[in-house]
């Protein structure tokens, strides 16, 4: 029961959380190369150099947010909830 509450709180907190990701993403490329927005992949103009290093740090940055968000919403379930109810694995 603990588990289907949950979802709707953690979809909520995983869109939060990629707009937060996001914000980062874009501050942190404008802070490295100055340019307000990551390269397009697609763009054949672009250097191969460019294009991973955004994706590299898109990556890193999403994957660290997610692993937040997770345990984050995790942790307050399990502080909200009686002991034996409590999440032992968000699968």
């Amino acid at each position: 029961m603990i588990k289907l509450a949950y979802k709707p709180v953690g979809a909520v907190m995983g869109m939060l959380g990629a707009m937060a990701a996001g914000i980062v993403i874009r501050k942190t490329w404008h802070a490295i190369t100055g340019e307000d927005q990551t390269p397009d992949a697609k763009d054949p103009n672009v250097p191969w150099l460019h294009v991973l290093s955004a994706a590299a740090i898109e990556g890193a940055v999403y994957a660290v947010v997610k692993a937040a968000v997770d345990r984050g919403g995790a942790a307050g379930v399990n502080r909200l909830t009686p002991h034996e109810d409590r999440l032992s694995s968000m699968s």
